[in-house]
């Protein structure tokens, strides 16, 4: 689940870049993040609109209570990361918010260690590792860090923040439920930053349509959903680990689509983050031995 929402997110840089030139970026994140939670109300309501049955606030539900407090506060921290990056990819290049972006690999951890949180080593060399190959994938020049560099920083804490709140809350709340409401909240603030600071119209709206509809649809109404379900079953380092995947989806996805040259470089970056996610989800030495005292009796 986490792998094909990394591919999503991956093919979504573009959208968002085209997205970008008929739109301000406050007005693109609500249009997005709106269309996004009401593509799921359908498949919310649909099991009790298909049995005739008044919609109870638990048909469709697998999983804890109704999201609303959990959903707002998630909500809030997806717009500031969204927005962040947004604004940031405005004066940096996309390679360089990229990378950036990615460094919530080292973030999430340290984070962790807060909570009380123990990372193997293994998993610690992994990011590192991880770190490195996202450099080779994604930096290409040696411009020094400006403005849009640190927002894009900002962003990457944001974001592992995110994946943490995600992880308390996955396996307390109904998924759908939980990304529609998170949506909504996200879209909300960006309705209110819009008209502050940007001049929204209807027409720069339609113009941005096609990218609007598919980071709508894919990149959050499916791929945040997938995110939530899926870190039921996996620790918030594996999880940014394998989420980091969507620069390397990105860079092939223009490799094969678009007939974008990758160089060595760029080959071997990817490489190296592919078998760092690899080797971070294989068990240490003492799971390995009780696993192998288990099949044994």
């Amino acid at each position: 689940m986490l792998m094909t929402a990394s591919f999503i997110w991956g093919m979504s840089y573009v959208a968002q870049s085209i997205g970008m030139n008929h739109t301000g970026p406050a007005a693109f994140i609500t249009a997005r993040f709106l269309l996004g939670g009401a593509a799921l109300l359908p498949v919310i309501f649909a099991p009790a609109l298909l049995a005739n049955k008044k919609y109870d606030g638990t048909a469709g539900a697998r999983f804890g209570n109704f999201p609303l407090r959990s959903g707002i506060f998630c909500g809030v921290v997806l717009f500031l990361l969204s927005y962040i990056q947004q604004v940031g990819m405005i004066y940096t290049t996309v390679g360089k918010a990229g990378f950036i972006t990615t460094l919530y690999i080292v973030i999430v951890p340290v984070l962790g260690l807060f909570f009380g949180r123990k990372i193997r080593l293994l998993v610690w060399g992994c990011a590192f590792a991880a770190l490195v190959g996202m450099y080779l994938l994604c930096v290409n020049e040696s411009a020094p860090l400006n403005k849009g560099d640190l927002y894009v920083l900002v962003c990457a804490f944001f974001a592992a923040v995110h994946i943490l709140m995600i992880d308390h809350y996955s396996t307390r709340v109904d998924a759908l439920r939980f990304s529609a409401i998170q949506f909504f909240v996200c879209g909300g603030i960006g309705l209110i930053i819009a008209f502050l600071t940007e001049t929204p119209s209807w027409a720069a709206l339609w113009a941005a349509r096609l990218p609007i509809a598919y980071t709508a649809v894919m990149s959050s109404g499916v791929a945040f959903t997938l995110q939530t379900v899926a870190q039921r079953r996996v620790t918030p380092m594996i999880a940014s680990l394998v989420m980091s995947l969507e620069a390397v989806f990105a860079a092939l996805t223009g490799w094969l689509v678009l007939r974008q040259v990758l160089s060595a470089r760029e080959f071997l970056g990817c490489a190296v983050i592919f078998a760092s996610v690899i080797a971070a989800q294989t068990p240490d030495m003492s799971e390995r031995g009780r696993l192998s005292r288990g099949q044994l009796s």
